[in-house]
């Protein structure tokens, strides 16, 4: 079991009043993580402790941040076991931790080589001997909170360009892995960035309404970020629209995969299953509509078919499981009611559908129509469903009738043709011959309609976590009209 402590100010300490909560394995149900739930006072703590760091992380030189940010990078690959120890927390396999790490350490050095990149500009100025200027600087503290499902890729995200641009950072760990979260603030603070750079607070469940309200209206906090559920999504921007915070919000997807009537099914087959199943489809971006032209669409369902029934799911540590186990059993409850839903509609159960407590077999259904609820809710489970369109602009029409807009793919021989359509798709990202879940820490990474607005990831964020200041300078005399 882990015992896991704030960090606060450089220093692990326990909450206020010593109470904690437990986060116990889904699949065994044993307790992991013993955890301190903070009170609303360790959540002050926290932001002033982050608000007296300040001045000093942002003042330091460029390549300064770039070395403490890279020195982070290495030890928190050095430190993969400790990660990895930690993936009782969520039941995920050991190999997604290991991504996770190999990833969130990449998005530290790409954040560590846009330290110099934080630019402004000259603007000619209509008054003479006016020199004008556009300069980016860092906003203060920076709220980032983060999910459980891709724990240390998207609380390293949360973080890692926040730092890069000079600000400093409180975490609001996900009460489903704690532990984990807590290790990301451990490894930086080891790394030397300083006492207070980056703070770390958990809270018990109950209690996460009441902490993540007063971060936000804490007035030293400058920004937010937030990755999770578009429910939860809306709460937070609701929020920060309140006290006049900017927020970074990644929710909720349903993303579309297009198989177009060229395609090639063997390499579209791989990359659905891929992004359909893996970590048990628990990932933004996962696959959940298979949008197929009714010219291929028996053939790639006998062939993704196939395909998903070697896919086992079982206990994370077992040797014949290629997939682990969902988040909790109330996930499980959940996922198969859409299923059963959508049978007792019609649709037709291809493969899976079988739930043992947080242990969910890999399901592929056809026939869902928009009558049934995976037609449009997010599943975030391991299910994909298979609809079927005559032509380019049906497939199109189908992909695009959805309130999220997170990832999508396109899977074509054709590539003009699917660089057309991926230019129409209402989503904030579009891969072509490839899956729908993929990242790479310098890329533009958000969505649009519910899955929420602005980008993370290497420049496109430095807009996010800067404040832009108009700056002139007046040579010589100037008139004025009294």
């Amino acid at each position: 079991m882990l015992d896991v402590p704030l960090l606060i100010g450089g220093k692990s300490c326990p909450a206020r009043d010593g109470r904690t909560f437990e986060r116990c394995n889904p699949v065994t149900g044993e307790v992991v993580s013993r955890v301190a739930a903070a009170t609303l006072e360790d959540a002050d703590a926290a932001v002033a402790a982050a608000q007296a760091a300040f001045p000093v992380w942002a003042a330091l030189a460029p390549n300064e941040r770039r070395t403490r940010l890279l020195a982070a990078a290495e030890l928190m690959q050095a430190r993969a076991s400790e990660f990895i120890e930690a993936a009782g927390e969520t039941g995920a396999m050991a190999n997604w931790y290991g991504f996770n790490v190999k990833l969130a350490a990449g998005m530290l050095r790409e954040a560590a080589s846009m330290t110099t990149q934080i630019n402004g500009e000259v603007i000619p100025s209509d008054v003479p001997g006016s020199f004008a200027m556009a300069l980016r600087q860092p906003c203060g503290v920076i709220l980032g909170i983060a999910p459980w499902n891709a724990p240390v890729i998207l609380a390293t995200r949360a973080l890692a360009m926040p730092l890069a641009c000079g600000n400093t950072v409180v975490l609001k760990a996900s009460e489903l892995s704690p532990a984990v979260h807590r290790l990301i603030g451990q490894v930086l603070q080891d790394a030397g960035l300083g006492d207070g750079v980056v703070n770390v607070i958990s809270n018990a469940p109950v209690d996460a309404p009441a902490i993540v309200e007063r971060l936000i209206a804490n007035p030293a906090v400058r920004r937010v970020n937030f990755t999770g559920s578009t429910h939860v999504g809306r709460i937070v921007a609701e929020l920060a629209a309140r006290h006049l915070k900017p927020a970074l919000l990644e929710l909720g997807g349903k993303a579309p995969f297009l198989v177009l009537d060229d395609a090639d099914l063997d390499a579209a087959v791989d990359a659905a299953a891929f992004g359909a199943y893996f970590n048990q489809g628990q990932i933004c971006m996962s696959t959940e509509r298979l949008i197929v032209d009714s010219k291929v669409a028996d053939a790639f369902i006998d062939k993704l078919a196939a395909k998903v029934a070697t896919l086992r799911a079982g206990h994370p540590q077992a040797d014949d499981s290629v997939l682990g186990s969902l988040v909790d059993a109330s996930a499980g409850v959940r996922i198969k009611a859409l299923i059963d839903d959508a049978v007792g509609k019609g649709a037709r159960l291809v493969v899976g559908g079988q739930v043992d407590g947080s242990i969910m077999q890999p399901t592929l259904l056809d026939g869902v129509t928009p009558s049934m609820r995976l037609y449009r809710e997010e599943s975030f489970g391991s299910v994909a469903v298979l609809l079927r369109g005559d032509g380019d602009e049906a497939l199109l029409s189908l992909a695009n009738d959805s309130e999220f807009g997170l990832s999508a793919a396109i899977f074509s021989r054709d590539t003009g043709r699917a660089l057309a359509l991926a230019q129409r798709v209402e989503s904030g990202i579009c891969h072509i011959n490839g899956p729908t879940v993929h990242d790479e820490a310098q890329m533009p990474f958000g969505g649009v309609k519910s899955s929420g607005y602005g980008s993370f990831g290497g420049k496109a964020s430095i807009e996010q976590f800067t404040q832009l200041r108009w700056i002139t300078l007046q040579n010589g005399p100037r008139h004025y009209p009294i």
